[in-house]
């Protein structure tokens, strides 16, 4: 099976090598870390416990804090190394993990995997969400060398594409050592695929227990004071936005500002190759744009034109936890257009009063939990202003929204203590 898994790969890298050289070429994407891609990486010595964690980008990278700490915690004379896809999700396992190996994941091609196994000699390996691989799943197991998901999570969308392959991936995901899942649905959904029921557990999101419910956060007075905010201006920040969705905030905006001029508009996109992008699109529909990453010290309002106050571009990396504790209004975005939604609990974690649209398929769980507490809005494009307006007019209203996500993300945690128990039991059977 390992041939016809490398001749599927090869077929399916020429159909995407237009693709590939577009975003290297115009998008400054995925231009480094290819000898590590093709499996040349550090030759780490066997006989040493080392855990393999992989977090496809920058959402999973962050998912990995609180069960990278536990695991160095509990095994003090182990190693962890750390592999990603993205860019993103590489800058930020660096920023992270100073002092750990962290390095672009390996393509699934079998004399690749072949290579990275025996450089890296892991003793498990983590995967974070999902990211199951089928080369590396049959190699690893070969090598008694057991692969685990953790703060496992799997969308009805790759639910219904791994089903049109349902042979071919039944074995892939039968050869998982456990896996931990986010709630009943998604474990439901990896047995469907072939994981054994007896190796899944419901751990809850581990994302709950790595977002702060600290509301002192670094760097808050710093960014206020360069976005050039008074103490009485509120600000309305719309995070991880995608495709389609700047402009409806932009429209809301516009109706805001006649009954609210004080109110501040920042827009935080997802994705880096957006911020070009966005920042036309705010200049076209008539607003001076202040971009976070410019240089010379500048304000916001000293770009303030009558009646058109700047809308803040938040294009730098790491500073969304920043500008939501910033906010007095959070609109979570990808969920206004249907893109599934994005993280709702770290803004939660914050206490903030949150909104989200219609489209939250990744993280429904979370969203309900959170409505039915009435720890957020559901909104919707054509609403998005009146519910803005309706929370910033009635404090009350906003401190119990906000008090009320931060209950829902405490009565959550836990998901780490509950992988780590896992992870100990599948080491201390593969010891037998």
């Amino acid at each position: 099976m390992l041939w016809v898994a490398d001749l599927c790969y090869m077929l399916a890298g020429l159909i995407y090598l237009p693709r590939l050289v577009y975003e290297m070429v115009f998008l400054k994407k995925n231009r480094r870390g290819w000898t590590e891609r093709l499996g040349h990486l550090r030759s780490l010595p066997p006989g040493r416990l080392r855990i393999w964690v992989h977090a496809v980008s920058l959402g999973e990278m962050n998912a990995t804090r609180s069960l990278i700490a536990a695991i160095r915690e509990q095994f003090p004379d182990g190693d962890v190394v750390i592999s990603t896809t993205t860019d993103t999700g590489y800058a930020r396992g660096r920023g992270l993990y100073p002092d750990l190996y962290v390095f672009r994941y390996a393509l699934d091609f079998s004399w690749i995997v072949r290579r990275a196994l025996n450089r890296l000699n892991p003793s498990l390996i983590v995967l974070v969400e999902l990211e199951v691989w089928h080369n590396l799943s049959l190699l690893a197991a070969r090598r008694r060398v057991p692969v685990v998901v953790f703060n496992g999570r799997l969308s009805e969308r790759s639910r219904r594409r791994y089903r049109l392959v349902k042979a071919l991936v039944r074995p892939m995901f039968g050869r998982l050592a456990w896996v931990g899942a986010q709630d009943a649905t998604y474990a439901r959904r990896f047995e469907d695929l072939g994981v054994p029921p007896e190796r899944i557990t419901v751990t809850g999101s581990v994302k709950y227990d790595t977002a702060p419910t600290d509301p002192n956060v670094p760097g808050v007075d710093e960014l206020r004071a360069e976005l050039g905010l008074a103490d009485d201006e509120p600000l309305w920040v719309c995070g991880s936005t995608g495709p389609g969705e700047e402009e409806i905030i932009l429209r809301a905006y516009e109706v805001l500002s006649g009954d609210l001029p004080r109110l501040r508009l920042a827009i935080v996109p997802r994705k880096p190759e957006r911020f070009d992008e966005v920042a036309r699109l705010i200049e076209r529909s008539g607003y001076p744009c202040f971009r976070r990453s410019a240089p010379g010290g500048r304000t916001a309002c000293a770009l303030d034109q009558p009646g058109r106050p700047a809308v803040i571009l938040g294009d730098t990396m790491g500073e969304l936890r920043t500008f939501y504790a910033l906010a007095s209004v959070v609109l979570v975005g990808r969920s206004l257009v249907p893109m599934g939604g994005s993280d709702v609990i770290e803004a939660a974690a914050l206490a903030k009063p949150l909104l989200v649209g219609p489209h939250v398929e990744n993280f429904a769980d979370a969203v309900e939990q959170l409505r039915l507490q009435d720890g957020l809005r559901v909104t919707t494009p054509e609403r998005v202003s009146a519910d803005v307006k309706e929370i910033l007019n009635y404090p009350e209203l906003a401190r119990s929204l906000s008090a009320n996500a931060r209950s829902v993300v405490r009565a959550n945690l836990g998901a780490t203590d509950r992988t780590l128990m896992a992870l100990l039991s599948v080491l201390s059977a593969q010891a037998t």
